[in-house]
């Protein structure tokens, strides 16, 4: 073994000499992975890269040409799924078989006034053989009341009723959306398992098919459980608040007020069907639905011009001078 004697200057010298190598080894790794220079600098495989920009330029054009972006996609969807709709109006104040309405939960402590939506994105986006949405498909509570696509429904006959007829309290019907972009699909909740539940509560889930079945019975009871037998066989008026029952597994249609999903139509309410009761046995508000309809002096819905209406009376009673 051969000792080497150094002297101060040189051990400091050796030791600067060390690390400015490993720095150096440093800089080089790192700059081996790094892109320092743009495309329009020639040094290293700059052909190549720009090759590259100029492929990934030309395939955003095509996508572009052919509406495949996804901000276009999501224009069309929100220009088709929220284009408005009109609500039946009706002279007798009962619905009928062929009816087309809007559910609205009027909302509760947690939660504001919501409808249930079509919880559709750009990936159920289909356009073979028609532009439209395809099943299975969610749905959710919107807090946009405004009849179009996407709220619309169609009490439908499951028992042979002709369209037109009276439906009745406890009566089984279905729900399908409008035809066109909506596609005609059906409200539909199944038991709940493992697999197959809501995805926020974990409860029953209920979502839209493209089928009837069993599976998309529901019909119409009486929200005062103390009244239900009364009404029992009874024709089920309109823009009043009621429970929509699943017909196979008996659980009311139910919103979720702490249960948040972010849409791409914003922030909404996950719906489950689920039967809420309070201390008394009773459906709680969550449960608590309005069939609604149009106002035949076309402003809407009757059930919001309503509410309006009471509104601006009870302030009249409580400013007289007004």
């Amino acid at each position: 073994m051969i000792k080497l004697h150094l002297d101060a200057n040189a051990k400091s010298r050796l030791r600067y000499s060390i690390v400015s190598t490993q720095i150096d080894a440093s800089s080089i790794t790192r700059m081996a992975h790094e892109k320092t220079y743009r495309t329009n600098v020639r040094i290293g495989n700059w052909n190549e890269d720009l090759c590259l920009e100029e492929d990934a330029k030309k395939e955003y054009l095509e996508k572009k040409a052919r509406g495949e972006l996804a901000a276009q996609k999501v224009d069309f969807l929100k220009q088709n799924i929220l284009r408005p709709v009109n609500l039946t109006v009706i002279n007798d104040g009962r619905l009928h078989f062929g009816d087309v309405v809007m559910l609205v939960n009027m909302g509760g402590e947690n939660r504001e006034c919501s409808a249930v939506s079509i919880n559709t994105d750009i990936n159920s986006l289909t356009k073979i053989p028609s532009p439209g949405i395809q099943a299975p498909c969610a749905v959710s509570a919107g807090r946009g009341i405004q009849a179009c696509a996407r709220t619309a429904f169609i009490i439908t006959s499951v028992d042979g009723s002709p369209e037109g007829s009276i439906l009745h309290f406890e009566q089984s019907f279905a729900l399908k959306t409008t035809s066109g972009f909506a596609s005609g699909l059906y409200l539909t909740s199944d038991l709940k398992s493992f697999q197959k539940c809501a995805k926020k509560s974990r409860l029953q889930e209920v979502n839209l098919e493209n089928s009837s079945s069993f599976l998309s019975w529901w019909k119409i009871t009486h929200f005062d459980p103390q009244e239900r037998l009364e009404f029992e066989g009874q024709p089920v008026p309109a823009n009043v608040s009621v429970l929509i029952i699943h017909c196979k597994t008996n659980q009311a249609l139910a919103v979720l007020g702490d249960h948040i999903l972010w849409t791409t139509y914003g922030k909404e309410y996950e719906m489950t069907a689920h039967t809420f009761l309070d201390s008394h046995k009773a459906e709680q508000d969550n449960n608590h639905w309005t069939v609604c309809t149009a106002d035949p002096s076309g402003n809407g819905l009757v059930l919001l011009n309503h509410s309006q209406s009471v509104t601006n009376k009870e302030l009249t009673q409580a400013n007289p001078d007004m």
